[in-house]
C-alpha cells in the first residue's frame, strides 16, 4: 500500500525532528527512524491501529510521545497528522 503524507503532517515531522535534534544530538534522527518504523507497521497492518473517529486511526510511535493519524482509502494510506500526544489532541479534526 502506498502512504501519502499531507503537507501539514510533513511540516509537523520536520518541526519535531528539528526540535529533538536541537535538544540532543542524534535524537532528531532517532525520531525519524521511529517514524519510519511506524510507517512500515502501518503499511504491513493498516487495520491494526486504534480507530479514533470515523475512518481515522492512530498508530503510536515507540519512544516518542507522537501518533501517526491516518485513514485508509482503498489502496492508499493518507497520513493527515503527526500528532504530539500531549498537545491539543483533537486539532487534526480541522485539517
Amino acid at each position: 500500500m502506498e502512504i501519502r503524507i499531507s503537507p501539514s503532517a510533513r511540516e509537523e515531522t520536520t518541526a519535531a525532528a528539528r526540535y529533538y535534534e536541537e535538544e540532543v544530538d542524534g535524537l532528531g534522527k532517532a525520531f525519524m527512524e521511529a517514524l519510519r518504523v511506524g510507517f512500515r507497521r502501518i503499511r504491513k497492518y493498516p487495520q491494526a491501529s486504534t480507530l479514533l473517529r470515523g475512518d481515522y486511526r492512530r498508530h503510536l510511535l515507540d519512544r516518542f510521545p507522537f501518533g501517526i493519524i491516518y485513514r485508509i482509502d482503498s489502496d492508499v494510506i493518507t497520513v493527515v497528522a503527526i500528532m504530539h500526544l500531549r498537545r491539543k489532541p483533537d486539532y487534526w479534526l480541522s485539517l
